[in-house]
């Protein structure tokens, strides 16, 4: 094994062990609204008190969390991110490497981590659904409760739990997922735009026209039709990668969403669009799209990557570097069966996010500065992303 591969795996193995002994439960950048503390005041009503307290939570690089009571939780899309790594790890242990575990011990890993997300559903929809573990003000314009279901969150479970199948072929996970897709289909709005749709953010209005979210519900759908070969389903979801195409940019890119506050382009969510499209395309067959995939990802690679493996949070400025953006390039590029090509690149991104953004503990930060970082350990923000990057890259290094 190489130097460079040696110290990869060796900084995995830190955040595993750190990981497990955590139980996969953690803090979020958002959860400040779970603090017990700010539940027993009057201002939890105010949506300025709401949104201040959580944006003081999120942007200081000082933990308040432990003194202002907000308790270590599970989060959905966090536990589906770390299910998703354990199916890469289970195919390396299959593959002859038990250095992450062996295959009986990874497996009974992805029972229960697969048990747990089921149990963590949404209730009442109108088929499997996941929300997030905290009450979330968005601007003044809306407040998610706890629980409240979002496509983003769906889609992540709805993948890590198809995966999972495909290894223990538990029928009861296959069935009790793919009910996902009526969640898309029933309860979530839908936004005409050209030749498609535009799947809404969640349940709730206010948040109709993201890019990415509207992209992961077509990916659900698409999911439905690898294995039900729902027709209705197959027409939805080209509707939303359709519309999500045309408002690709001449030079590849993405803005955010369609709301005026919504016209950033940034790195992760450029990936998220680009594993959705491949997904849909890899699931249906229907290779229509390739074109916008093709100048997406030449834009995703040129505009957010320095040399050196520094990712950029813009395409116009580098800070605050997000632990998501090191950790999205490695799945998306890995889905788009373009890692190998890429190999070099990514291996200096990962290399740089170890040497400048893992603690010594094994946790990963959530944002690096030019000043005082934020160095606060988020379980599903930094910690589960990482996982799953690095499990990606482990297996991707490893099959040669």
């Amino acid at each position: 094994m190489s130097k460079l591969k040696s110290n990869i795996a060796s900084n995995f193995k830190r955040l595993k062990s750190y990981c497990e002994a955590e139980n996969f439960k953690g803090w979020d950048p958002y959860d400040g609204m779970n603090s017990k503390v700010f539940q027993a005041l009057p201002l939890k009503h105010w949506d300025l008190a709401r949104l201040a307290w959580i944006q003081g939570f999120k942007r200081s690089p000082i933990n308040f969390r432990k003194i202002l009571l907000v308790p270590k939780e599970h989060n959905t899309k966090g536990v589906s991110l770390f299910l998703l790594g354990y199916c890469r790890l289970y195919q390396l242990a299959k593959n002859g490497n038990d250095e992450f575990g062996t295959k009986e011990e990874i497996l009974q890993r992805i029972n229960e981590l697969s048990d747990l997300l089921l149990t963590l559903r949404s209730k009442g929809y109108s088929g499997s659904a996941w929300g997030y573990n905290f009450d979330w003000q968005a601007r003044r314009l809306f407040l998610f409760k706890k629980h409240t279901p979002t496509v983003v969150a769906t889609c992540f479970c709805v993948e890590a739990l198809l995966e999972s199948y495909e290894i223990t072929k538990d029928e009861r996970v296959l069935k009790e997922t793919l009910t996902a897709a009526d969640f898309v289909v029933n309860d979530l709005s839908r936004t005409k735009h050209q030749r498609g749709i535009i799947f809404s953010y969640s349940v709730e209005d206010g948040n109709n026209t993201v890019i990415n979210a509207s992209l992961l519900g077509a990916k659900i759908l698409s999911y439905s039709y690898k294995y039900t070969k729902s027709q209705e389903h197959l027409e939805l979801a080209k509707k939303a990668v359709s519309a999500a195409c045309d408002l690709q940019n001449e030079d590849g890119s993405w803005i955010y969403g369609l709301l005026t506050v919504q016209s950033w382009i940034d790195s992760f969510h450029t990936g998220f669009n680009l594993d959705a499209i491949e997904t849909y395309q890899q699931n249906t067959g229907d290779q229509s799209f390739q074109i916008y995939l093709d100048k997406g990802l030449k834009y995703y690679l040129e505009n957010f990557f320095e040399a050196d493996g520094m990712p950029k949070y813009y395409h116009d400025k580098t800070f605050p570097i997000d632990i998501h953006c090191p950790a999205q390039v490695i799945v998306t590029l890995s889905k788009m069966k373009a890692f190998q090509a890429n190999e070099a690149l990514l291996s200096k991104v990962l290399q740089w996010t170890i040497n400048n953004m893992q603690h010594k503990k094994g946790y990963f930060y959530y944002q690096y500065r030019k000043g005082m970082s934020s160095k606060i350990s988020y379980m599903r923000w930094s910690n589960a992303f990482m996982f799953n990057a690095m499990a990606h890259y482990l297996l991707e290094t490893n099959s040669k």
